[in-house]
């Protein structure tokens, strides 16, 4: 197949081109639809990426993908496993469409979280509701004999 094509977004601003060459693909018996021909035929794709070798990623996209995707990676290999079609043609366009939209998450940059107060007229409500509720349950109890 050819090379693998990430459209642009943030943290690349400009197309993101994996070489077919570095793209690792393995073919097995998938346990998903097929019927007789399941037991036959190699439909399972596995596709996998060394993201340390590759070619595709300067060092700071390098360094961002590593991070984002340290829970999925054995290693610096990234593997995607595709059988939810009986076709393997379609099966490997599968996988190289989850490798991509991975890729292109993970390049981009992480977004800092910035500090926000409450409103007044948010904590005069958050206040107002907490009398209310004490209110009703004041009126729940006994009167106090004098």
């Amino acid at each position: 197949m050819d090379d693998l094509l990430i459209s642009p977004g943030p943290g690349a601003p400009h197309d993101l081109r994996v070489p077919a060459a570095e793209l690792v693909e393995q073919f097995s018996r998938s346990s998903g639809p097929g019927g007789q021909g399941v037991n036959t035929t190699d439909s399972r794709v596995q596709l996998s990426l060394d993201l340390a070798a590759t070619a595709a990623l300067d060092d700071v996209q390098r360094a961002r993908v590593l991070h984002n995707l340290a829970a999925r990676l054995d290693g610096s290999v990234l593997m995607i496993a595709a059988s939810e079609d009986r076709a393997q043609r379609r099966n490997r366009v599968a996988a190289r469409q989850r490798l991509a939209d991975l890729l292109r998450d993970a390049v981009a940059p992480s977004v800092s979280r910035r500090a926000t107060r409450p409103t007044k007229g948010s904590q005069r409500r958050r206040l107002d509701a907490k009398a209310r509720r004490g209110a009703v349950k004041a009126n729940r109890r006994k009167p106090v004999a004098d």
